[in-house]
């Protein structure tokens, strides 16, 4: 179960890498007690049409690579936060300011957090 996990984090960070997804960050909440889910992913696009494109990335990554689908995603509308519910891994694609504004990468202070370089 928890290998099944780890390929879904990896391919939803290369689905992010694919559009130019930015400043990723992966949350490990598996040794939180009361987490909603086991890994949190946060990156940022740099307008809400990049915003789109990458969560449209992470969907079809997710489909085509492991048949995973999301069991929710919010704020496509508008495209300056949206979330997308995997279960055990959750997706947040922000626009800059409001990835700064929320900070939710800091909202676990014990949970380990790995970044990843951005693609050239």
């Amino acid at each position: 179960m928890m290998e099944q996990t780890k390929q879904l984090v990896q391919t939803i960070t290369e689905g992010i890498q694919e559009k130019k997804g930015s400043g990723i960050v992966i949350a490990d909440l598996t040794k939180i007690t009361g987490a909603i889910c086991r890994y949190f992913i946060v990156c940022q696009g740099s307008s809400p049409a990049q915003v789109e494109a990458i969560a449209e990335s992470v969907g079809d990554f997710a489909r085509l690579k492991l048949g995973e689908k999301p069991s929710r995603v919010a704020g496509l509308e508008n495209a300056q936060w949206v979330a997308m519910d995997y279960g055990d891994v959750m997706v947040h694609i922000f626009l800059p300011d409001v990835r700064e504004y929320y900070d939710l990468e800091h909202l676990w202070d014990d949970a380990p957090l790995t970044k990843i370089a951005d693609l050239d």
